[in-house]
């Protein structure tokens, strides 16, 4: 079933791949890197893949502690502890990465007519599954605001854990020529003292959670590494599809913005 949070019906039926070209994606664990240094490799890969250099990419990593501001980014958003901050060319607000914390960066050529709905919902299909498998069965879907979220009502194994609607999993993407940049950011075991200082992707009326608070033990962003990789997959290629995980609605806090820093 489609996502009640979409505006319109997906261009690809759900069983059907997104991808322009079938075969493995080359997935590439690259560690603990810089923001600015994945970003460069982000935008080298996308050139050649756009070019028909190379296959479908997907760079699994995680970045030192570092603040990201999106095209929609507002001054009130921005840190209050001077720490700096990259402005980049994905879509969203202001966030936050540092260690603990899952990135991924899928490198993919879509497949025509270019569907970046359908491709987010994918996306956020896979942190679903994974991210329900891996216990925390509630997550699902805030319409209005992307990401995937835990609802207020599911109490978490640690009492120290946020007690609002939190998202345990942010997204922001860019497409160029058909290609995909950026990406996802799954919360394992980071701090989240870094959130205190920012107002994280516009939102202040919620909270920001990890796996490791829900679930009430230390889990690695090498656990859940393969579960996500596994479901963004079959996401992509149409095995996983796309359901109705929505179980609230909120004003979506990017909407009719633009970037004025």
């Amino acid at each position: 079933m489609w996502s009640m949070s979409a505006p319109r019906e997906p261009f690809f039926p759900a069983h059907q791949p997104i991808r322009s070209s079938g075969g493995l994606l080359d997935v590439r664990h690259l560690g603990l890197v810089d923001y600015t240094d994945a970003w460069e490799l982000q935008a080298d890969l996308a050139a050649q893949r756009a070019a028909g250099d190379i296959g479908d990419t997907v760079l699994v990593l995680e970045h030192p502690y570092t603040y990201t501001a999106g095209k929609r980014t507002q001054p009130a958003d921005m840190p209050d502890d001077d720490a700096p901050v990259v402005q980049v060319d994905r879509g969203g607000r202001i966030t936050w990465h540092g260690e603990g914390q899952l990135v991924v960066y899928p490198i993919v050529k879509l497949a025509d007519p270019v569907d970046v709905v359908d491709y987010v919902r994918r996306l956020e299909e896979a942190i679903i599954h994974a991210v329900r498998e891996a216990g925390v069965t509630t997550a699902g879907r805030i319409d209005g605001r992307s990401g995937v979220w835990v609802p207020y009502s599911t109490r978490a194994a640690n009492p120290e854990a946020p007690t609002r609607d939190r998202k345990i999993a942010a997204l922001g993407i860019r497409v160029t020529r058909g290609v995909t940049m950026h990406g996802l950011s799954l919360n394992c075991n980071n701090t989240l003292d870094a959130y205190r200082h920012i107002v994280a992707c516009g939102i202040n009326d919620a909270d920001v959670t990890t796996l490791s608070l829900e679930l009430g033990r230390d889990v690695t962003t090498d656990e859940l590494s393969t579960p996500l990789l596994d479901a963004l997959d079959r996401a992509l290629s149409g095995e996983l599809a796309v359901e109705d995980h929505t179980f609230a609605s909120a004003p979506d806090p990017s909407k009719g913005l633009t970037r004025i820093l």
